[in-house]
């Protein structure tokens, strides 16, 4: 077959890969000017970096696969992190279960219910009971309304904003339940994140050489302006106006983005693509000259305008990026929000009160430089009876098909699991166009 792929992201990119050792023709089409998709990268300080930030769990094989696949096993480094939480204006450690009973901000039986709430979830094993209740519900009934007002509720309402009390249990069973499976150590309190020297760029463009050296094409910085259907079959797609015919092609956009190009899907699977809301990721990236805090990961459970603190060079030495310090400023926010009107100059202003409610000493001399990044399909609203809403990856026109973040339920985003159905997509797209033939 001749195949055509929307995106190269990690997804279209590892479907790309099956394609071509079964024998088969890829093409791939990119609005962006790299490969990479949701894990694009730039510079700072010489050194390539995510522009959303990123790292591995020690559960994500399928990724550590595709790095030693690559040849780059050995500059994937393994490090513990140092977590913690913004609550009533003060820094609490939040790695270990002593550090939950350390946690004042919640009163001491809350504590106690927290932690054998995350003990109980990491060894369920059967998301589909909770389907059909909300994570507030269930969390207050198993936690208490204080103790979930001082972990979950911020948390929830800064990633889901007005659709935070719609969140289905399922979406955070698979937080602590992932999460918890991705540890070790007593009690399971030790955790290590995964991260590529380099950048995860770095095998990202390895596995894109790969296409290329085995006769694929990869047209960056094209934007798809139609994929094409012709008597209810796949025809190919129109891209800067110019036709390019396949026997089967692949989407791998996000439903809003599909939906525009191609809008002469079947109905009742337009209408299914509509269920499903996003929300947008934004990531605010500041160079600065020295620490803002001594902390990796600083989840905000204070009413501040972002949900998240990541400190990349609290992780990644600081001497790798020119000696900047950078911190990720990270956001979600409904279509429409104001912050998605703005350049990074203002979303900066806008959130300086809660960076020195982070760091009371800061100030804006500090920073050196700062990037603005956004992505309208950042995050889909994991909602009670989800699984009803993902669509089919058949789409219901003969050789046209879609995976994406939408389809990974019950886990979340991420490179392990958007490769994972990059392959799965391609064997069945194989299989489809061999029991047709």
């Amino acid at each position: 077959m001749n195949i055509g792929i929307v995106g190269a992201g990690v997804l279209g990119l590892a479907a790309a890969r099956k394609f071509q050792q079964a024998g088969h023709q890829v093409t791939i089409f990119e609005s962006r000017d790299d490969v990479g998709g949701q894990v694009v990268t730039f510079e700072i300080g010489g050194e390539r970096i995510e522009c959303f930030y990123h790292h591995l769990f020690t559960n994500d094989t399928v990724a550590v696969r595709y790095i030693e696949d690559m040849g780059l096993g050995d500059r994937l480094r393994w490090i513990e992190p140092s977590n913690a939480i913004l609550r009533n204006g003060r820094i609490f450690p939040f790695v270990s279960p002593l550090d939950l009973l350390r946690y004042t901000a919640v009163p001491l039986a809350g504590r106690i219910r927290l932690g054998l709430a995350a003990v109980w979830l990491r060894r369920q094993k059967d998301y589909k009971k909770y389907e059909q209740v909300t994570a507030r519900h269930w969390m207050e009934r198993a936690v208490g309304r204080r103790a979930f007002e001082g972990v979950w509720g911020p948390l929830l309402r800064g990633k889901f904003a007005d659709q935070a009390d719609n969140v289905g249990m399922t979406w955070l069973w698979g937080k602590i339940y992932l999460r918890f499976a991705s540890r070790s150590g007593a009690g399971g309190h030790k955790e290590q994140l995964g991260y590529l020297e380099g950048s995860f760029n770095t095998y990202i463009e390895r596995i894109a050489e790969r296409v290329r050296e085995a006769g694929g094409t990869i047209r960056l910085e094209t934007l798809v302006d139609e994929v094409t259907i012709s008597a209810g079959r796949v025809s190919g797609i129109r891209a800067g106006g110019v036709d390019h015919a396949f026997d089967a092609v692949l989407m791998t956009t996000p439903n809003i983005v599909t939906r525009k190009i191609a809008p002469q899907l079947p109905v009742p699977y337009q209408e299914q693509l509509d269920k499903v809301r996003y929300q947008w990721a934004t990531c605010l990236v500041l160079a600065l000259d020295r620490k803002l805090s001594d902390v990796y990961w600083l989840s905000v459970a204070d009413d501040l305008p972002f949900v998240a603190v990541v400190e990349h060079t609290n992780f990644i030495p600081a001497s790798r990026y020119g000696g900047n310090h950078i911190v990720y400023l990270s956001n979600y926010v409904s279509p429409g929000d104001p912050v998605l009107g703005m350049d990074a100059g203002e979303v900066f202003e806008h959130y300086l009160a809660g960076l020195k409610a982070v760091n009371p000493v800061f100030d804006r001399s500090w920073v050196r430089e700062m990037w603005l990044f956004k992505d309208p399909g950042g995050q889909p609203v994991i909602t009670t009876n989800y699984a009803s809403t993902i669509p089919d990856m058949r789409t219901g026109v003969d050789g046209l098909y879609l995976a994406n973040t939408t389809q990974v339920y019950p886990e979340d985003r991420g490179q392990n699991y958007s490769l994972r159905l990059g392959e799965r997509v391609a064997e069945l797209m194989m299989k489809d166009a061999a029991t047709s033939a």
